[in-house]
């Protein structure tokens, strides 16, 4: 007899809808089966043929941590762009690799990490490298062409599944896991939603990632707006993926939880699905769930919710169709076409910022000095694969220019270190092979430990030249002849052994501290001294040895001899993406780095045509006065000193504009933990100063005129149109944008906001026409008032130009809408964090699960400021929603105190709230002023009689 085939179960039929099958497949697991899949690394389910999955795939710009890979520009370089069209082609290679890199190694994994669409609200944000822009609509659209790019164009099956990061208003690395982000409602909807919003609404997002922070004094990990907000924009089953050992900190650092059982309940119920968290090891994770489930605290049917979503991903990506998924055969891998767009993607990226005296583009023929730090660097970030090809603006510079040409001065500092004894450090012979960090690819790069397979540093009577860097703040990094940095193993001890300083902990960063008549030396990474010791130098607690710098060279000697020589200097300055700025170390500073400032002022001194190129992850705050041109790129992947050497000698035309404002000084910058980007007037939108270079600046080698202005209203939509011409010798790109600002708001509105944009490339004397459907929901705004949004009838101007302040042609409309009315605070009273106004007063959760309250911030005092509040014929009686010790004053229109209401509530908890009461006679329409004092928590006030 022949054995019958057993039927397919439905989850296998090609031919069922997702859904259904999702339902067959999750009824036939069991409950253990149930809470493995909540790990980030879900184990094989061997008797159902499901294979192992996990979840995150770094690919923010290229497939990171996996080995060598095609490495474009930087996030914020992208941004740069300003073009959707380029950022798609850019995620679509990106998407490639990533299958064909999974095709043979499987720890490659198709739930992509990417992109970040964190604001660049503060420039001094460690992790600035990783965002797009300030602005929420760049953002959204940048993120948008990168998540469609990865995604692909297949209806039903994707190529690779993007999760956006970090899930809310997260823009510190200082105490990232324990600080809260007040945000208030008309920040939190109009600026730290909208990005992720629009991104999500169009379609090609897998999920998200929260963030390490609170927001409102909750952890992201547990916010009710995964559930209010972001499943509310799409139909599609989100996958929400915690961040690396976040779920752990909810405990642990947050103290928020009592015990991770009910933390990770919390968690799950709140929308998280899948815990990242110790690393490959799944069994805490998996344990704390079923406490929970013995808790009580979580059902099977809360689990089955989770389990739902990541099978919706799995199934979107093709696992259970292997015959009918177009991208399994992918084999698209450093291609040449991935090559010649990463070269696309860097030139398109560089920023001309000034050119006053038309120095740019270099004459034929030009002798150019190419100096400074990073002239001869291409730097790697965090989140960067390991370059197969690399090409540095020297490089570029030989290449394009011929290397008889070009002379070359780094602006190092060429150092010897004397010991005490006479002797000096001495760097040993090494014969081991070269290595590059990271090739061999990591599920986790932060375990990569260092080499041990190089000897370790000495001392000797003669001594080796060192080259020292001075990063800034005191952050050194001395490299070996041979081009190795100074690194520390975990064995402790020193040798030149770092192809350039990287890992999680930077292993390769030193600070010279003066002691006595030396130096000691310390390493920055494990905190310790270097010591001699028998076995070669090593960090040690005791014993440090006393060292004497002994300076060969001066860097800005060698760059002025250089310069004097040239007709024109290129000094190259910037960062290296992982000292004094990354993720888990914000900046301090808007200042380039003391040792910086000496090169470039040594080649000004040496020749008035000095050129400064900024290479760096971040703005700085430079002097342009005396330079006659500067430009600024992204740290920008493998084809960044080619891409450069092309746009310095006119092969293209710069057309990158800036995603963030670039400020004068460091003055102009709010706290970094100010998130009201309202009160406090920060970005484009509201900065009142005069900026170093604006929002969306950026010159070119040709010029453009902008004529035709016209618009046209429709029911739903504003349709602007008009012309752009190039009016230069040159075909350059031009970024049109089109921004707004209404007339005479009733509430402080932006000064102008920009509603869209396009890159157009033209040929010299080309005209085009370009027409915005600009829908009426981008004028509202979200009145606290009503709570929700409201557009203000009036006038909008809307401003064309080439940045936010070059503005060329300008009309005003008229504008439909609903006129403001009085907040009805007899019927609802005033829920607290509803204000207009703030000063000292933080938003905290009224509790764990949902609202929330405010207090004084540190326990101090604050103001509140509520306008236009309506008391009919008259009240005679506050009441206030208050947990623990404090008071609370209530004047109207700024006048005396008409109530104080005294709270004594010492013992209670944060969340234990009552309600207390006091007279107050008003009427008519006024504006409420309140005063708190002390840690009290207020999270309503209403208003009766």
């Amino acid at each position: 007899m022949t054995a019958q085939t057993p039927p397919t179960p439905p989850f296998r039929d090609q031919r069922l809808p997702f859904a259904k099958r999702i339902d067959d497949l999750l009824s036939r697991l069991t409950l253990d089966e149930k809470i493995g899949f909540l790990h980030q690394f879900t184990p094989a389910v061997e008797r159902l043929g499901l294979a192992a999955f996990r979840t995150g795939q770094e690919a923010l710009h290229g497939v990171a941590w996996m080995g060598p890979a095609t490495v474009f520009p930087q996030a914020v370089g992208l941004g740069a762009t300003w073009n959707t069209d380029l950022v798609r082609r850019v995620g679509e290679a990106v998407s490639k690799e990533v299958r064909a890199m999974r095709a043979r190694d499987d720890r490659v994994g198709l739930n992509v990490w990417s992109p970040t669409v964190n604001l660049l609200r503060h420039p001094l944000w460690g992790r600035g490298e990783e965002g797009y822009s300030e602005d929420p609509k760049l953002t959204s659209a940048i993120a948008t062409a990168y998540t469609r790019g990865l995604r692909g164009d297949h209806p039903t099956y994707w190529r690779t599944a993007p999760v956006l990061k970090h899930w809310l208003a997260h823009n510190n690395e200082t105490g990232r896991d324990v600080t809260s982000s007040s945000v208030r409602p008309r920040v939190l909807n109009e600026y730290d939603l909208r990005a992720f919003r629009e991104t999500v609404e169009a379609g090609a997002t897998a999920g998200v990632m929260p963030a390490y922070n609170l927001v409102n004094g909750r952890p992201n990990h547990v916010s009710p707006y995964l559930r209010e907000h972001l499943r509310t924009w799409t139909d599609e089953d989100l996958l929400v993926c915690s961040d690396a050992g976040a779920p752990s900190n909810l405990v642990d650092s947050e103290h928020y939880f009592d015990t991770h059982e009910e933390a990770t309940a919390a968690a799950l119920l709140a929308g998280v699905d899948s815990f990242t968290d110790h690393g490959t090891d799944s069994s805490r994770i998996t344990a704390r769930v079923r406490g929970a489930l013995d808790r009580g605290l979580l059902t099977e049917s809360d689990l089955d919710t989770a389990v739902r979503r990541q099978l919706s991903v799995r199934f979107r990506l093709g696992e259970f169709d292997p015959q009918d998924d177009p991208h399994a055969l992918t084999e698209d891998f450093d291609t040449p076409d991935h090559r010649a767009l990463a070269q696309e993607t860097a030139e398109q990226a560089v920023v001309l910022l000034k050119n006053s005296t038309g120095l740019l583009p270099l004459a034929p023929g030009t002798r150019l000095a190419v100096v400074g730090l990073l002239a001869d660097e291409c730097k790697r970030d965090w989140y960067s694969g390991t370059l197969i090809h690399r090409s540095t603006p020297l490089e570029g510079m030989y290449e394009r220019f011929g290397a008889e040409r070009v002379e070359f001065a780094e602006g190092v500092d060429r150092v010897l270190l004397k010991a005490s004894d006479g002797t000096y450090l001495h760097v040993p012979a090494a014969e081991a092979a070269d290595e590059v960090r990271g090739a061999e690819g990591a599920l986790d790069p932060a375990l990569l430990a260092g080499r041990t397979d190089l000897p370790a540093l000495t001392t000797d009577p003669a001594g080796t030249e060192l080259a020292l860097v001075d990063w800034g703040e005191g952050v050194l990094t001395l490299r070996a002849p041979d081009g190795r940095y100074l690194s520390v193993a975990e064995d402790g001890l020193v040798r030149a052994s770092a192809d350039q300083p990287g890992g999680w902990v930077v292993q390769e960063t030193f600070r010279l501290e003066p002691h006595e008549n030396g130096h000691l030396l310390r390493h920055i990474g494990t905190g310790r001294h270097v010591s001699v010791a028998a076995d070669g130098l090593r960090v040690a607690e005791a014993d440090p040895e006393i060292f004497e710098l002994v300076v060969v060279e001066h860097g800005e000697d060698a760059v002025a001899k250089a310069a004097s020589r040239a007709d024109v200097v290129v000094v190259v300055a910037g960062n290296d993406p992982h000292i004094n700025g990354r993720e888990t170390e914000d900046r301090t500073t808007l200042a380039l780095p003391a040792h910086q400032q000496r090169l470039l002022g040594a080649a000004l001194a040496a020749n008035a045509n000095t050129v400064l190129a900024l290479v760096s992850a971040y703005p700085y705050a430079v002097d342009p006065a005396d330079l006659p041109a500067l430009l600024w790129t992204s740290h920008g992947g493998q084809a960044a000193g080619t891409a450069l050497a092309r746009v310095l000698a006119g092969d293209v035309s710069p057309a990158g504009r800036l995603p963030q404002t670039w400020y004068a000084d460091d003055a102009d910058l709010p706290d970094l933990l100010d998130y009201d980007v309202i009160g406090g007037r920060q970005t484009y939108l509201y900065f009142e100063g005069t900026p170093l270079f604006p929002f969306g600046h950026g010159l070119s080698y040709a010029s453009f005129a902008y004529a035709d202005l016209s618009t046209r209203t429709t029911d739903d939509a504003l349709q602007v149109s008009f012309t752009v011409t190039n009016t230069g010798e040159v075909t350059a790109d031009e970024v049109a944008q089109l921004y707004t600002r209404a007339v005479d708001p009733t509430v402080p509105r932006p000064r102008r906001e920009l509603l869209a944009h396009a890159r157009v490339s033209l040929a010299p004397g080309e005209r085009t026409e370009l027409t915005f459907e600009v829908p009426l929901s981008a004028f509202d705004f979200w009145d606290v008032a009503r709570d929700g949004w409201r557009r203000e009838p009036g006038a909008y101007e809307l401003l064309a130009g080439a940045s936010s302040e070059d503005v060329r042609l300008r009309t005003t409309v008229i504008l439909d809408g609903e006129p403001a009315v009085p907040r009805p605070v007899r019927e609802r009273g005033l829920p607290a964090a509803d204000f207009d106004e703030q000063s000292g007063v933080a938003i905290v959760d009224r509790a764990k699960t949902s609202g929330d309250a405010v207090t004084a911030a540190e326990g101090g005092a604050g103001q509140l400021v509520y306008r236009h509040c309506d008391f009919g014929d008259g009240v005679t009686e506050v009441s206030l929603t208050v947990a623990g010790e404090g008071t609370v004053e209530v004047s109207l229109d700024g006048g005396q105190a008409l109530a104080v209401v005294t709270s004594k509530a010492s013992g209670s908890g944060p969340y234990d709230y009552t309600t207390l009461t006091a007279g107050l006679v008003a009427e008519g329409i006024r504006d409420v002023r309140l005063e708190l004092r002390g840690p009290l928590r207020l999270a309503h006030v209403g208003f009766a009689g």
